[in-house]
């Protein structure tokens, strides 16, 4: 991964990476208030010989240094632990207080430092103290030749035990900074770690690597639309209403040579909001003056008609199987213009009548009567409704859902398009974020916005009426 990739990642996962700072923080901060101060108390001691002469004061100065070095050690004896449990009269086991004393020699001297820890600065003072003056005899009795009353060798406190009223711990600053720089950290590498195991369609590189049809639109992301999911319950200029114009007209591109299209809209797995796109659309391209119909051919879950408040009992298979015509069977959306043809009953075997003859004959007649005819079909991963409809139309749009669709089901929707030799005209990337920037996706992806598309003349239909795009 290159720099830019960790930018990225930072970018788009900053409030993952928050989250996790903010809980590290606040486990530091709880650790900190939470856990019992500790207070420090430091004895300082100076061996030395009882040498006079130059000479051997020089020989005992190292003599000194060589021994000093296994005082420190002993300070941790159980031994001496024993002697200041009974010199303090202390109810306490020489193991506790082994665990809270350490020593020390200080660089290129004699002198040795000893530290106690202890939660009572006043204890650690006397723990202290009392291990200094413990160790001065200990090393009387060590360093005493048998038969003899004095040592050669001698400690002296220079320094009695300190007493401090700050404890060394908890440190705050300390440790809530550690907290921020060990969650920023951690947040870093959830969010990269998500990244490197997140598989969906999230950047228009992964619909290159899939397809070459181009993006004719992006619908951005809009928490209304469960509340509106028509455009024509928006404002005019709302930003959805503005990106299915953007669409609209990028559609006029798509196979230029025929005066009329049929084309599919499905997606690979259901939840992508195929039916929504679609319907709005169509509502889009009959607001420009095109002739348009749109026809319910999700036979399985029909919602199309539906969510334009009309009904769908008569419709497809009503006209599959000769009981209505199409001039009865379509509807008028009040408002709009656009012409509605619902799916009927829904039948036992959608993929038998979507493949016979009879559905062939109906797209003959509505591609004849119509300027724009959008089919919205099943989704093409679980069933092969969507393929056997994109290969008896010009071919499909496929609208894939930014964070949701995945590689495999991308590449599987354009294979099973492949593998009945159908088209797919464009891709619709459907509630992308509205990040802005390059790798925003923002309304008109890759054609350029426009907020009003310019008056231009249209080409004549077969009425004599002039179409507008």
């Amino acid at each position: 991964m290159t720099l830019r990739d960790y930018l990225r990642i930072i970018r788009a996962s900053w409030l993952v990476i928050t989250l996790v700072a903010l809980t590290t923080v606040a486990a530091s901060a709880a650790y900190t208030f939470l856990v019992t101060p500790q207070y420090e108390s430091t004895a300082r001691l100076f061996v030395s010989t009882s040498q006079a002469d130059t000479s051997e004061a020089f020989t005992g100065a190292q003599f000194s240094a060589q021994r000093v070095t296994s005082y420190a050690d002993l300070v941790r004896s159980r031994e001496l632990a024993a002697d200041v449990v009974d010199d303090l009269g202390l109810d306490a086991a020489p193991g506790d207080l082994v665990a809270a004393v350490s020593a020390s020699v200080v660089p290129d001297t004699v002198n040795l430092e000893i530290r106690i820890v202890d939660e009572d600065p006043n204890e650690a003072q006397r723990l202290a103290q009392g291990y200094a003056e413990g160790m001065v005899d200990l090393v009387r009795e060590l360093e005493t030749p048998v038969g003899s009353t004095a040592a050669p060798i001698k400690a002296t406190i220079v320094d009695p035990a300190s007493f401090s009223s700050a404890p060394i711990s908890p440190q705050p600053a300390r440790n809530l900074a550690l907290g921020l720089i060990l969650g920023l950290l951690l947040g870093v590498a959830v969010a990269v770690l998500r990244d490197l195991l997140d598989t969906t369609v999230k950047s228009t590189e992964d619909i290159a690597a899939a397809t070459s049809a181009p993006i004719v639109g992006a619908i951005g992301y809009d928490t209304t639309v469960k509340s509106d999911p028509l455009i024509t319950s928006l404002a005019p200029h709302a930003p959805r209403v503005e990106a299915f114009r953007v669409m609209r007209t990028n559609l006029q591109f798509l196979d230029v040579d025929k005066s009329s299209k049929v084309i599919v809209g499905t997606s690979a797995v259901p939840g992508e909001g195929k039916t929504t796109t679609m319907v709005n659309l169509a509502l889009a391209l009959a607001q420009g003056g095109q002739r348009v119909l749109l026809v319910e051919c999700d036979l399985r879950r029909p919602k199309a008609a539906q969510s334009l408040g009309l009904d769908s009992s008569i419709g497809v298979t009503t006209i599959l199987l000769g009981r209505a015509t199409v001039a009865d069977a379509v509807q008028k959306h009040a408002g709009s213009g656009l012409r509605v043809l619902g799916s009927g009953a829904v039948p036992p075997n959608p993929a038998e009548l979507i493949q016979s003859h009879a559905m062939g004959e109906l797209l003959a007649e509505v591609r004849r009567d119509y300027d724009v005819v959008l089919i919205d079909a099943p989704p093409l991963l679980p069933v092969t409704d969507a393929a056997l409809l994109a290969a008896q139309a010009d071919g499909a749009l496929l609208i894939v859902r930014h964070g949701k669709t995945t590689h495999d089901q991308l590449a599987g929707a354009v294979n099973r398009l492949a593998q009945v030799d159908a088209t797919p005209l464009g891709v619709v990337f459907n509630m992308t974020p509205k990040t802005g920037g390059s790798h925003g996706y923002g309304y008109g992806y890759g054609y350029g916005y426009s907020p009003e598309e310019p008056a231009r003349p249209a080409a004549r239909t077969r009425g004599g009426k002039r179409a507008r795009a």
